[in-house]
């Protein structure tokens, strides 16, 4: 293996594409509830959209050689960006500040787990969050049935804070 950790430009973000629509693909395969919903989340409804409502975006792709083989993308967003026709994410009341610092999407190819990537990606995104003096409260949002993302955020210190859309989606905070 030959691993390149790289920040990708927003305006670069079309290398992400295949990563994120197997991301849709896996979550929806590890659904119990509503993985129907997964049909019509992809690249252009989940991806696209966040990066042009956020603030701040922060992409880092993994590469082992040319292929893409991992990626997370975070941002920095006004709290009201979390209350919208989908799902209210949560209790805007409950945010001090006006903008909240979200690890949004994360995905590694299978064969490329185990071997550290996702906990430097997951350290990188932190570090990039935690530079936001204006941003107190952090979010993930992991899809139902994904429990080895649940595992993995609460040993790196986040919270199962509630659940949304009837159990569809476990809301941690730090």
């Amino acid at each position: 293996m030959d691993l390149k950790y790289e920040i990708i430009q927003h305006e670069e973000i079309e290398q992400c594409r295949d990563l994120c629509n197997e991301l849709m693909t896996f979550q929806k395969s590890k659904a119990n509830l509503s993985p129907e919903l997964f049909d019509n989340m992809n690249f252009d409804t989940r991806m696209v959209p966040s990066i042009k409502n956020a603030l701040h975006n922060f992409i880092v792709g993994v590469k082992d050689g040319e292929k893409m083989v991992a990626y997370v993308y975070s941002n920095i967003s006004p709290k009201e960006t979390y209350s919208n026709d989908f799902a209210t994410f949560f209790d805007l009341s409950s945010v001090s500040k006006k903008n909240v610092g979200c690890l949004s999407q994360f995905f590694i190819k299978e064969e490329y787990r185990q071997y550290g990537i996702g906990s430097k990606l997951f350290n990188m995104s932190m570090d990039w969050l935690k530079q936001f003096d204006d941003v107190e409260d952090y979010f993930i949002f992991v899809s139902n049935g994904n429990d080895n993302a649940l595992e993995f955020y609460n040993r790196k210190g986040f919270s199962v804070s509630h659940m949304i859309l009837d159990g569809f989606i476990t809301v941690l905070r730090k």
